[in-house]
């Protein structure tokens, strides 16, 4: 068994490098839209907080998630700005063209900001990939969490427009599996 300062040692460097790699992941056209924050301590626990908090007003299963992020040790959100198009008029956001994206109403909706790119999601979609295999080459524990995203928003833990959360865990056990 790891000493607990030697494991949160651990957690937090572990949490380190995937920020690490989530920031030179590839990026569409080169164009780094990618925000990446590594909570821990009090905000972690603030984070849970919320999530639990906002079962009542959503579904239950933001309990489930806050409890699974009070185990973890830290917590690190990627998120991404999608405002600004990569210009290839693909239509993949909804839109006939780049244009009409750039022209349409940007508005806080549920839990995030829209419209976004869908490019810049798709490079968010990569960072977090590239973290969370990290995390699985290292042997630290992990899960990709819509919900976390969201209370971070709600809590202004993170600026960008669509957000995810990863909790990170250093023990003998995932704690975010079998819950």
């Amino acid at each position: 068994m790891l000493d607990e300062k030697l494991r949160l040692e651990l957690a937090e460097f572990s949490a380190k490098l995937m920020a690490l790699t989530a920031q030179t992941a590839p990026k569409s056209k080169g164009e780094d839209s990618i925000e990446i924050i590594i909570i821990k301590g009090d905000e972690k626990d603030r984070l849970a907080e919320k999530m639990i908090e906002m079962a009542d007003e959503r579904e239950k299963n933001f309990i489930r998630d806050g409890k699974s992020v009070k185990k973890a040790d830290a917590v690190i959100l990627i998120g991404a700005y999608g405002e600004e198009s990569v210009g290839l008029d693909c239509g993949a956001c909804g839109f006939d063209s780049c244009r009409d994206f750039r022209n349409a109403e940007r508005k806080e909706r549920k839990d995030f900001v829209g419209p976004n790119c869908a490019y810049k999601l798709i490079d968010l979609g990569i960072a977090i990939g590239s973290a969370t295999k990290l995390s699985a080459v290292i042997g630290a524990d992990t899960r990709v969490m819509y919900r976390v995203g969201a209370a971070a928003k709600k809590l202004g833990f993170a600026k960008s427009d669509v957000v995810l959360g990863i909790p990170v865990a250093v023990t003998s056990k995932n704690p975010f599996f079998d819950r």
